[in-house]
């Protein structure tokens, strides 16, 4: 797939490698190079996996690995849990000095 320029895109950069880690780091975390994505608008025609600038939304320039065209918000709360159902319903019914469903 190709970008086009001034599309939404996400980049990949490694800020930092394990090497260059701060020495008060965490052993794990230092094992581990520093890693970067930012959005924003990229600044020419790419390819997924070639080096490209964008500008962010705040007007910074990144440079990095285009790794995404157009991304999507991907959190969530998680999967549905019942007994927060019934604690829901349960504090209803605490609150309001009745049933549940009165």
């Amino acid at each position: 797939m190709k970008a086009k320029r001034g599309d939404w895109v996400k980049i990949y950069n490694i800020v930092l490698t394990s090497e260059e880690r701060a020495p008060q780091v965490p052993e794990d975390t230092r094992k581990v190079p520093l890693e970067s994505w930012v959005k924003g608008f990229i600044q020419t025609d790419a390819e997924i996996g070639q080096s490209v600038e964008v500008i962010t939304i705040t007007g910074r320039s990144v440079e990095g690995e285009l790794v995404e065209i157009h991304p999507a918000y991907t959190h969530n709360y998680g999967k549905f849990v019942p007994e927060l159902l019934q604690i829901g319903l349960q504090a209803r019914a605490i609150l309001a000095g009745g049933e549940v469903h009165e």
